[in-house]
């Protein structure tokens, strides 16, 4: 009596054990964790005083939104006297009419002197020699000239582009100024409000990206595989105030490191927030079937 009731025990529970596990060809992981996969301290990248802040905690922002604007009126000013500038030496490095003046006085010179150097040809000292020292002066002064002006036209064009560079420094350093979001995401923390002074580097507010998360969970060391990284898993999560629900993912590390006590590792499932239904924090569980 005492074996058969034994024995009964036994299967018990073998069929117990046997209802609770996973289905053949698939793993399953029960306890999975919700975790941010990034969340950025949003810096301010110029000293001054905050004329603006745009955000409140709570709020959803895009990348490139923005959030806070630090007074930037001498940055403006600055920026439109490196505009003018810019524009001068512009003008001054399409302006060319030092060389083509240049070119038409060598022009003349050198038909004068041909003209003295004809009558001379004919008439014997009809011109001296001193009137002749002087026209060929007057050749070499001009083709002096030429080799000025052209290389002050050189000199503009790179004197153009030095200006051209300071006036992008300058609309830089008004866009400095402005305080914009690195990511999409959730404004959690608000630190400096409208009126304070803040310096480069210092955090104005944090942002939480949400429509990307990561679930974290531990695997026995039997599974461990590279061939499992890049595999596409299933989520279940149980929402508040609703049904469990299922949100597709995907393996994205492998923790080469196996426990030793209990012989697990480490693993991390990227998953698409649609809808924005889940929340860091939460718990999951992983389904992961097996080719």
């Amino acid at each position: 009596m005492r074996f058969l009731t034994l024995a009964l025990a036994v299967l018990a529970a073998a069929a117990t054990t046997d209802a609770a596990a996973p289905p053949a060809g698939q793993i399953e992981v029960p306890a999975m964790l919700i975790k941010i996969v990034e969340q950025v301290d949003v810096p301010a990248r110029e000293a001054g005083v905050l004329a603006a802040v745009s955000v409140r905690e709570g709020q959803m922002v895009e990348a490139g939104d923005l959030l806070a604007q630090i007074e930037d009126g001498e940055a403006r000013v600055a920026a439109e006297r490196a505009r003018i500038e810019a524009e001068i030496a512009r003008m001054n490095a399409e302006n060319d009419a030092s060389i083509r003046f240049a070119k038409k006085s060598v022009e003349v010179a050198k038909a004068e002197l041909g003209r003295s150097e004809e009558a001379v040809r004919k008439y014997a000292k009809s011109v001296s020699a001193s009137e002749m020292d002087r026209l060929r002066l007057l050749v070499e002064k001009g083709g002096v000239e030429v080799e000025q002006a052209q290389h002050e036209f050189t000199v503009a064009g790179y004197t153009r582009q030095i200006k051209l560079s300071d006036h992008q420094a300058a609309l830089q350093a008004v866009q400095r100024r402005k305080i914009t979001a690195s990511i999409s995401g959730v404004v959690v923390q608000v630190n400096r409000h409208r009126g304070e002074w803040v310096k480069p580097g210092e955090t104005v507010m944090r942002i939480l990206r949400l429509d990307r998360l990561r679930a974290e969970g531990f695997l026995k060391a039997r599974y461990w595989s590279r061939d499992l990284e890049g595999r596409e898993v299933t989520l279940s999560v149980d929402l508040p105030h609703a049904a469990a629900a299922e949100f597709p993912g995907k393996i994205a590390f492998l923790d080469p490191e196996i426990d030793p006590v209990n012989a697990q590792f480490r693993v991390w499932i990227e998953v698409q927030n649609r809808g924005l239904e889940l929340r860091p924090g939460m718990r999951a569980r992983m389904t992961l079937k097996l080719p």
